[in-house]
């Protein structure tokens, strides 16, 4: 019986019809374990050549992008000697250069054959090929730049993004500073911006020629930047402060600090300060021919690099008109729970935004604009921090090793940032994770509103999904450092809903009004990122609608409007990624009962690191099968 298994039906029938030897016998059972170590090699060599691959590309697009390779502490046998002293290339040749060789990276990726590969091995290829065409872009819009957190984006200056925004926040707060060697990279970068900026101008202006120009409303935000970036006296500028302040934490003599900080502060007179003058010179000679129209239908082909940026931000294969209509629809919920708890509360006259309005007035809600209040912020929400980490190990398996710091956005950048945000710690822990906060305008920020945001932008959110992330040493470090924004934004969106469950708003119904109030703010995202790209509403349409229907600050709501239009379709990955992980939830808890383990679940959901939603999909299905057949 185990001999007549192990050879197929057809050659056991011929067999069994031939008087044949037992030399014949073992001849023929030899002959499918021959084709199965055939196809063994075969698949071994498969493997290989994915894992060579994968290998050479990353190292290839690390040597492509420095500043990334910095923010995240890289060995330079990967992204090349000296790049912590090195820019990126941001010339239309450079970029092109760049798109072409990850289009040739991805194609070459998807190609190897994997048969024979097992699941995890088969998902793997399939993560890192789209992580690649993330980074080609979109070829036929003939604008923007390629950039490591978002894959193409369509304008190279503007208020809120763009590498010369991003490498001084990445110089102050991630590029390492503990010894001379790396001083002396830091002052070489300073050195050499007037080869970044002459990079950026020169594809500002090739876009330009090709009719694709930041929106005219954008650029008295643009300009105020490069104005408040000017406006600082050298010496006390954030390049050099922040230079400063890690000298201070080395072992150089103080002869040697002053050396240093002296070439530091003459690189940034002479070359920094005249390098970012020519470009606000540029927008000033500039500004008057940007298109009038506020969404990127108003550039060249930018209806189709809309559905690319659904396709690639949003994740997701519906429709523009579709996603406004389910935005409309979920606003439509969200308010309706707002409305009871309000009633509840006595605030049951006007709409739900102005009631919210009304709500972020109160005196007992607003921290004082000062330092003294912006300090006992901070103070707070580190103490939200550590109370919701109390309880994360009965909801959560694998937690992160990393460290999470609070800190308040510059406020050389403030006017054009988001509310919040999170930078990745470092490869090695050395640098935790930062949850920055806007303290632009306090009133903008009523205590309700808080418990939210952390648990968004630190704990559970941001910080335990890319921590980990980071973590998984064994997924190569495309996939560490993997760019999904609807996985990402997703996650930290269902982290929200998670820390409510956790009990964290429990007694506290304002702090479950500023949850559903942050929830409203991700579904009339999809209305307003779809009006402006599709529907072609302008600027002050969008304002109205959001501050009307979230009762959000007018200072956060103008803020919020622009970045959608600088970054069109980032917004819509929030609630599109955030409703797929409720789905998935709901529907493994139906299939798998009393069996269903949440920890696990969560587990399953982030130890393989950022990736598709399809893939995210097909993951959670395997595990419903294999537990419930279990």
């Amino acid at each position: 019986m185990i001999k007549r298994l192990l050879i197929p039906f057809a050659l056991s029938a011929l067999v069994s019809a031939c008087s044949t030897s037992h030399d014949q016998d073992a001849s023929a059972l030899q002959a499918p374990n021959a084709q199965q170590a055939q196809d063994m090699v075969k698949t071994q060599r498969n493997q290989g050549q994915l894992q060579t691959l994968v290998e050479q590309y990353t190292k290839q697009f690390l040597r492509y992008e420095p500043l990334l390779s910095t923010a995240i502490g890289v060995p330079e046998s990967l992204a090349g000697a000296g790049y912590n002293k090195r820019f990126t290339d941001f010339s239309a040749m450079g970029m092109r250069k760049l798109q072409d060789d990850m289009n040739t990276a991805a194609m070459a990726v998807a190609k190897v054959d994997n048969n024979g590969f097992s699941q995890d091995e088969k998902r793997h290829q399939q993560i890192v090929t789209d992580i690649l065409r993330y980074y080609a872009g979109f070829s036929e819009f003939h604008g923007g730049y390629i950039d490591t957190w978002a894959g193409h984006l369509p304008y190279i200056i503007n208020q809120l993004s763009g590498p010369l925004i991003d490498v001084p926040k990445v110089m102050q707060v991630q590029q390492p500073v503990s010894n001379v060697e790396e001083a002396q990279d830091y002052i070489a970068r300073l050195q050499h911006f007037d080869f970044l900026v002459a990079g950026v101008l020169e594809k500002y202006k090739t876009d330009k020629l090709n009719g694709v120009q930041l929106p005219t409303k954008l650029y008295p935000k643009t300009l105020a930047y490069f104005e408040n970036f000017l406006a600082s006296p050298v010496p006390e500028h954030a390049l050099l402060t922040s230079f400063t302040k890690k000298l201070e934490q080395t072992f150089l003599s103080q002869d040697e600090q002053t050396a240093l900080i002296k070439q530091a502060q003459e690189a940034l007179t002479n070359v920094v300060y005249p390098a970012y003058q020519t470009v606000k010179d540029t927008l000033l000679a500039t500004q008057a021919h940007a298109p009038q129209g506020d969404g990127i239908w108003a550039q060249p082909n930018g209806d189709a690099m809309y559905l690319h940026e659904v396709r690639y931000l949003g994740d997701s294969s519906i429709t523009p008109d579709d996603i406004h209509q389910l935005g409309l629809d979920e606003v439509a919920r969200i308010s309706t729970e707002m409305d009871t708890i309000l009633r509840a509360q006595g605030y049951d006259e006007g709409s739900v935004g102005e009631r919210m309005v009304l709500l972020a007035e109160q005196p007992e809600f607003l921290y004082q604009d000062s330092d003294e209040g912006r300090a006992q912020l901070l103070t707070d929400l580190n103490g939200q921090i550590a109370e919701i980490m109390a309880k994360t190990d009965m909801y959560y398996g694998a937690l992160p090793t990393q460290k999470v710091e609070v800190k308040r956005i510059p406020e050389v950048t403030e006017a054009g940032e988001a509310g919040g945000y999170y930078s990745q710690p470092s490869l090695d822990g050395e640098r935790p994770g930062i949850f920055w906060i806007n303290l632009r305008d306090m009133s903008a920020v009523p205590s309700f509103s808080l418990k939210t945001l952390t648990y968004h932008e630190a704990v559970p959110g941001h910080h335990f999904q890319i921590a980990l992330n980071m973590a998984q040493q064994d997924i190569g470090l495309l996939r560490q450092n993997a760019p999904f924004n609807a996985y990402v934004e997703g996650w930290a969106l269902y982290s929200e809903l998670v820390a409510k469950e956790m009990g964290m708003y429990e007694e506290d119904p304002f702090g479950d009004l500023g949850r559903l109030q942050a929830e409203l703010y991700r579904a009339v995202r999809l209305v307003v990122d779809t009006g402006l790209h599709r529907k072609k509403w302008t600027r002050e349409q969008a304002i109205e609608y959001f501050h009307e229907t979230t009762g959000t600050g007018m200072t956060d709501v103008i803020a919020e409007v622009e970045r959608y239009m600088a970054l069109p379709g980032q917004a819509l990955g929030y609630k599109l990624g955030m409703l797929q992980f409720v789905e998935l939830r709901r529907m493994a808890e139906r299939e798998l009962g009393s069996e269903f383990d949440l920890k696990r679940f969560h587990d399953l959901l982030l130890l393989p690191g950022a990736r598709p939603m399809s893939v995210v999909r097909s993951d959670v299905k395997r595990w419903i099968a294999s537990n419930g057949a279990g």
